[in-house]
Order: C-alpha cells, then structure tokens, then sequence
C-alpha cells in the first residue's frame, strides 16, 4: 500500500510545473525550519551559534550556511561542525 501511495505522489509532482515544484520545495522547507545549536570546532578555535526558527543549509561544496540570530550569514566547513537541535 505504501508503494502505491509513493507511486501515486511521484506521477503527481511530475505533472507539476516547475514553478509548482518550486512552491511545494518550500513549503517543505518551512515545516522543516528549527531550533539550532550551531558549533564550529577547530584545535583551540570554538564558535557557537543559535539559531530560531530558521534552518542550516548543506552545500555540495563542503560547507554548512545558515543565518544566525543576529541576522549575521554564516559559512562554516562541514567537517569540522556540529549542529545539535533544541528545545
């Protein structure tokens, strides 16, 4: 049953346009928006960041961003970073 239900969203996104893809992709992301606790560690070097009711993004180059809660772009290695959520 659940393949057919799988099946069954699969053939109606693909007879969405791309514009309607686009709106449900973020609309998706908005129910995926959190509460974060950010922590880029590197030897002695230790920076922390919260974030609220926002999201932390991955990039296919190696690097986590995100917007911090002072409004502040954040670019940090995804290596060397944690990200705890919170309550």
């Amino acid at each position: 049953m659940k393949i057919i239900s799988l099946l069954g969203l699969l053939a109606l996104l693909a007879g969405c346009t791309q514009d309607q893809q686009n709106q449900l992709s973020r609309k998706v992301v908005e129910l995926l928006d959190g509460n974060y606790l950010v922590t880029y560690a590197n030897g002695s070097t230790t920076k922390s960041w919260t974030i609220t009711n926002g999201k932390v993004t991955a990039s296919d180059k190696g690097y986590y961003y995100f917007w911090d809660n002072k409004k502040h772009y954040v670019q940090t290695p995804i290596e060397n970073t944690f990200i705890e959520e919170i309550d």
